[in-house]
């Protein structure tokens, strides 16, 4: 037999889908694992969202629709980042994508020739690195301020002839730290001054504690250099739609949808009417949820702190970050064997001696997962 892709060879499969599946695996066997390993929202979808799906299935929407998204949608996206992310956006600059991720990955190979290099700011999210390499491009890792979680002038060391784009994730998944200015009007210096792009996940914005989120895109003209990422999944508890979008220069739309056509095709049609009923609809329901993960952090914050144990600033997003003592595998890996208890190690996202645990569980889950492993210890 011939050998495989040895591109596809070369990436790893994502931690944190890992470290959930083998949770899964342990309840299916009757163990009662609290999985506080994966990303998601363990709220239901809004009604009003759901209903405007249920509707549009029921009217027909089952076709094919426009490869970069039904009109309703991209100019429902236009006006949100205009009013909200406060940069001019256009519906000709949106394309709606199958979650996130995917928009993530048609970036990529949209702007990345073999070879190019792309900065990560780790500790990352782990799918960065993957799309990187699946599109040809080589993947530059820089760690930012342990102390601060905030960028300084020793990016500059990273960026070179061959730096294509930069990164961002703000809030940041893992760290749940939030940039302010400065760090982003750093990106946008170096970014303008070596002409490279810069793409900017901003799938947290709405999950974010005491701070104000400000978009790099809104930095100057940075609008004409950075693709922002965001979603439906973690603001409207929307994970299972796969429904994303990225919002660009023309230029760069384009080349993305031709990623899109010759892959997925489109998001799913009756899923993109949900889509707009979220951003057109009433957001108390975001608000809700947010509160809600904002109790559970306070929460779960203040029992590690009361543990011993250092975390990052947790000013978005809804994950606790928190430094352990010791190999973060071991440790994550003790945890779930003895405790019962999923989270996932920092290696995973570039940092370890760090494990992140997700506090989008319920209340009674998070106070049990805290009782367990102040019983256990690292």
């Amino acid at each position: 037999m011939k050998p495989l892709s040895a591109k596809i060879a070369g990436v790893t499969e994502s931690a944190t889908i890992a470290i959930s599946n083998k949770a899964k695996a342990m309840q299916r066997h009757g163990i009662d694992v609290i999985s506080l390993s994966i990303g998601e929202p363990d709220f239901a979808t809004p009604q009003h969202i759901t209903d405007a799906c249920i509707d549009a299935l029921k009217r027909g929407e089952t076709h094919y629709a426009p490869s970069n998204g039904i009109p309703e949608l991209t100019g429902a996206i236009a006006d949100k980042i205009t009013k909200e992310n406060k940069f001019l956006c256009t519906p000709q600059q949106v394309i709606v994508a199958c979650g996130a991720k995917d928009a993530i990955y048609e970036t990529c190979e949209a702007v990345l020739n073999p070879g190019d290099e792309t900065v990560i700011l780790t500790p990352a999210w782990v799918s960065y690195e993957p799309c990187i390499l699946i599109a040809g491009g080589k993947p530059v890792f820089h760690a930012i301020n342990e102390k601060t979680f905030q960028l300084d002038d020793s990016l500059l060391e990273k960026v070179n002839k061959k730096t294509k784009m930069i990164i961002v994730n703000s809030p940041s998944n893992p760290t749940g730290a939030v940039f302010d200015r400065t760090s982003l009007q750093l990106v946008a210096d170096i970014c303008t001054d070596n002409d490279i792009y810069a793409m900017s996940d901003e799938i947290y914005e709405k999950m974010i504690y005491g701070r104000e989120h400000l978009s790099l895109a809104a930095i100057g003209d940075m609008h004409q250099r950075t693709i922002t990422i965001n979603g439906f999944s973690k603001a409207y508890a929307m994970t299972g739609w796969r429904l994303g979008y990225a919002v660009g220069p023309k230029e760069i739309i384009a080349e993305m949808s031709k990623v899109q056509q010759h892959s997925v095709s489109q998001a799913t049609t009756f899923a993109m009417w949900g889509g707009v009923a979220a951003l057109k609809g009433d957001q108390s329901c975001v608000e809700q949820m947010r509160q809600e993960f904002d109790k559970r952090r306070k929460y779960v914050i203040g029992e590690l702190k009361a543990m011993g144990y250092d975390t990052a600033p947790a000013e978005g997003a809804f994950y606790a970050f928190v430094k352990v003592n010791g190999d973060d595998m071991e440790v994550a890996s003790r945890w779930l064997d003895k405790g019962h208890v999923a989270a996932t190690p920092g290696s995973a996202f570039y940092a370890p001696g760090w494990i992140r645990l997700s506090y989008a569980a319920s209340m009674e889950k998070l106070k049990e997962a805290m009782d367990r492993i102040r019983k256990i210890g690292d």
